[in-house]
């Protein structure tokens, strides 16, 4: 299942999508741009290594704003524009971007946790994405996806709820990243799975200590 877009509603413009959109763009913009000897040192520096010998705190951030490549780049730019701009709505710009960062701060620091001796570079904003997603499917539950559904060797598009497509996603990663656990002495790279367990639980909690902007629970029968 692809999501192509959701039915939900949003009031206000997502500048802070936006913004986050457009920099993570640049930012891959300038990484394509570079010959393969300094993109590796650029990922090397910015991204962020879980062995304690080279851990840097400021990482967790720049690492949020590097990609491995387009596919990358292009799909966490897509999830988050399906899902960014209601959570932001609902938020409102300077909590969502708050709420944003630390759901990639928590999702960054779970995969550490399970991963505390790796030293290949993680990079991706999908943590934060996650806490995004894990956001939407509190607030918004009975919201319709139009997603594109292979059948057999044709293609389709279906209305799916959102919680079954979160839920469902999210039992995906969590069972990836236990399954990860007994490949890590032979792993070189892949996805940081329990960075989007993490940023996606997060995103559940934090959406509830942040709360709602007034005029969400004014027209909250709309939004279900």
């Amino acid at each position: 299942m692809f999501p192509i877009r959701d039915r939900q509603p949003s009031y206000s413009k997502p500048v802070v999508t936006i913004f986050i959109i457009v920099a993570n763009l640049l930012v891959f913009l300038y990484e394509a741009s570079l010959d393969s000897y300094t993109l590796n040192d650029f990922i090397s520096r910015y991204g962020l290594v879980p062995d304690p010998r080279y851990f840097h705190v400021s990482s967790i951030l720049t690492s949020m704003f590097v990609h491995g490549g387009w596919l990358h780049v292009l799909g966490n730019m897509w999830f988050l524009w399906i899902f960014g701009d209601n959570v932001e709505d609902i938020l409102g710009h300077g909590k969502y971007l708050l709420f944003y960062l630390l759901c990639g701060l928590v999702a960054a620091l779970t995969q550490v946790y399970f991963s505390p001796d790796s030293r290949v570079p993680m990079v991706g904003a999908s943590g934060a994405i996650a806490g995004v997603m894990g956001a939407y499917v509190i607030k918004f539950p009975r919201a319709q996806i139009v997603t594109l559904v292979p059948i057999i060797i044709f293609f389709t598009f279906i209305d799916v709820p959102a919680w079954f497509m979160l839920i469902y996603w999210f039992v995906i990663q969590l069972f990836s990243g236990v399954g990860s656990i007994a490949e890590q002495p032979y792993q070189q790279g892949g996805t940081a799975f329990f960075a989007h367990v993490g940023g996606f639980i997060a995103g559940m909690i934090l959406i509830h200590l942040m709360g709602a902007r007034q005029r969400y629970y004014k027209r909250q029968d709309l939004y279900w």
